[in-house]
């Protein structure tokens, strides 16, 4: 697979009105950071059919996309997300998965039906994720998109596995970090020639005795991580504005 782009879909209705806490965002980045990776967004939707398959097919449409999707793939009438992954990247059609079918009768027996047996009907080409928990099934797409339960200790071991598919080998990562006693608008020039192979960020804050603004640079290529970090450093010294260093390289 090419440099994968990761993003994150976290679905339900419960998390916007806080009636629950997310905890996958900070598990995926931090799961991702090990591996040398970062997330290139993160949406957090509510059970709203037409906005899950919108979102999905946005996500799709991006170069190299591997999508984690959190929440919806039950059988209550608010789990919308099978039918939707469906809609947005295959033909809508939810055909009974003999396989998962297999599965939740052989877990619920007779309380299989008439309704857990619906997370039988996936998508076409689905493959089944083993959920470690019940055994309930989770789904996945072209190997690329993911579709996992709400609940964190069966999504978050399926990350893992995924992961660990994807990502055999850990991705070096480059990090160097500053703060200066500034604002942010004397760096401005320095932040405009930056390679494009550097992610860069400017973090200002005002304090009581004056401004702030750390500057954070990053690359898989260690030379050209120490190169920009260099621009930044130059620039503050022919003002003589005052600094601290902090190495966060990884």
């Amino acid at each position: 697979m090419p440099e994968p782009k990761f993003f994150v879909l976290i679905i339900g209705t419960e998390i916007l009105n806080r009636r629950r806490t997310d905890k996958h965002f900070d598990f995926v980045t931090h799961a991702l950071e090990k591996r040398g990776h970062k997330l290139t967004a993160s949406f957090t939707i509510e059970d709203d059919p037409a906005l899950i398959v919108q979102t999905i097919k946005f996500i799709a449409s991006q170069a190299n996309p591997v999508l984690f999707s959190f929440g919806g793939i039950g059988s209550t009438p608010d789990d919308h997300t099978r039918k939707c992954a469906a809609i947005a990247l295959k033909d809508g059609y939810l055909p009974i998965h003999q396989e998962a079918k297999k599965i939740i009768e052989e877990r619920l027996g007779s309380d299989a039906y008439p309704h857990p047996i619906r997370m039988a009907e996936l998508p076409k080409g689905a493959k089944l994720l083993d959920n470690p928990v019940n055994k309930m099934p989770a789904f996945s797409l072209d190997e690329r998109y993911f579709f996992m339960p709400g609940f964190p200790e069966m999504s978050h071991p399926m990350i893992e596995d995924i992961l660990e598919k994807l990502l055999p080998e850990k991705k070096d990562y480059y990090r160097h970090t500053l703060t200066a006693l500034c604002k942010e608008n004397e760096l401005i020039e320095v932040m405009e020639k930056m390679p494009k192979e550097v992610e860069f960020s400017s973090l200002p804050k005002l304090y009581s005795d004056g401004w702030r603004v750390s500057i954070s640079v990053a690359s898989h290529d260690k030379k050209l991580a120490q190169e920009a970090f260099q621009m930044y450093i130059d620039a503050l010294e022919a003002k003589k504005i005052v600094y601290g260093l902090q190495d966060e390289s990884n």
